[in-house]
């Protein structure tokens, strides 16, 4: 076991180096990256996050669907689509258990959502009294969601319920982080990034317990926020930083 100031510089140096441009071609942040316009940014976003489960390429792949079945402008289609487009979307293919019916259900919301709102943001606040994105993360699945049941509403996690949340989480890292190494956006600029967490998954649950940064088993949101309490100890104000060195820690199997 490294010591603590052994192990900060260590993830601090991972950390610096996966956290550069060439992280984006391979990675389903590219997705938002070919926008420029905030709210094609954010609705690229999420969508390519949402489905953020299985094999990069294959992430990737199914994200280029989306946004050619939008038009390449994801804004525009979220605003101006027709009955018949979203009748046409229905029967699609997407990725895995998300569909056709799933994908026309996000943008019926979105639509809803930015007819009310400029920016995905404001649905994310939070509040004085909170120490992450647990409340925010609730408070936007219930605007987001409604109160009909749909089959969609498995698609956005709830740490409530002890999800991990990851895709919300990665999602939410792009958006808020501001660092200028041309990775994550920061575009978002009422929350601070101190309250983000790392997206918790296999990979990056495996490699934190063989650094000794959590104890729990389970990959869920218990265990989001032990991982909170260590990594906060490294760096307060933006710990997600450590998400890059977690990510290249799994993708080079160094501590394997």
């Amino acid at each position: 076991m490294l010591k603590f100031e052994e192990l900060k510089s260590f993830l601090d140096e991972k950390a610096d180096r996966y956290n550069t441009p060439d992280f984006i071609e391979n990675d389903p942040i590219q997705i938002p990256h070919r926008f420029s316009l905030q709210q094609d940014i954010e609705i690229a976003g999420f969508l390519a996050a949402t489905i953020s489960w299985g094999n990069r390429k294959s992430i990737i792949s199914s994200a280029e669907k989306m946004l050619s079945i939008m038009g390449d402008s994801p804004y525009d289609f979220v605003m101006n689509y027709s009955q018949k487009d979203l009748e046409d979307i229905q029967d699609k293919s997407i990725h895995r258990t998300f569909n056709g019916q799933d994908f026309a259900y996000f943008i019926r919301q979105f639509n809803r959502i930015y007819k009310e709102n400029e920016s995905l943001e404001s649905l994310f606040e939070v509040r004085e009294s909170e120490t992450n994105f647990l409340h925010a993360i609730e408070r936007f699945r219930n605007n987001f969601l409604e109160t009909e049941k749909h089959r969609s509403h498995k698609h956005i996690s709830s740490p409530g319920k002890n999800s991990s949340a990851k895709r919300i989480i990665m999602f939410l890292r792009w958006m808020v982080r501001k660092d200028k190494r041309g990775v994550d956006f920061g575009i978002w600029e009422k929350i601070d990034h101190k309250y983000l967490s790392i997206p918790l998954d296999v990979h990056t649950g495996n490699i934190s317990r063989k650094l000794g940064l959590i104890s729990r088993t389970q990959n869920d949101w218990k265990t989001v926020e032990e991982l909170d309490i260590a990594i906060r100890k490294f760096d307060k104000n933006d710990p997600a930083k450590y998400d890059f060195a977690l990510f290249g820690l799994g993708v080079t199997k160094e501590l394997l």
